[in-house]
C-alpha cells in the first residue's frame, strides 16, 4: 500500500506551482494516497486472460458505400432560393470585421 507523506504531497504541490494550505495539505495527503491504493488495487488484477478491447457494440462497419444520387437538380436550380448570389455562390453578409 502507497502511503503519501506531508513532505511528499508538498513537493507535488511544489512541482505542480500549486500553494497549499495546511487543511488542503492534509486533505490532498489523504486522497492521493487512497488513489494510489486504488492504482495498486487495480494493478493487483489478473488479467492474463482477458483479450483488449477496442470496441464494445460487436458492430463490424457500420459505414455505407459512396454512391452518386441524382436528385435532378443543378446547382443553377438550387442558387434561385438564396436571397443573394454572387460568382455561383451564395452571398452573405460578413462575419468577421
Amino acid at each position: 500500500m502507497a502511503k503519501l507523506s506531508v513532505s511528499d504531497v508538498l513537493k507535488l504541490a511544489r512541482l505542480s506551482k500549486i500553494q497549499l494550505d495546511e487543511k488542503e495539505l492534509v486533505e490532498f495527503t489523504e486522497e492521493l494516497t487512497q488513489i494510489l491504493n486504488y492504482a495498486d488495487q487495480l494493478a493487483a488484477v489478473d488479467v492474463s486472460d482477458l483479450r483488449p478491447t477496442a470496441q464494445v457494440t460487436g458492430l463490424t462497419n457500420v459505414t455505407r458505400k459512396d454512391e452518386l444520387i441524382d436528385y435532378g437538380t443543378t446547382p443553377k436550380d438550387l442558387l434561385k432560393n438564396a436571397p443573394a448570389t454572387e460568382n455561383n455562390q451564395i452571398k452573405v453578409r460578413r462575419v468577421l470585421g
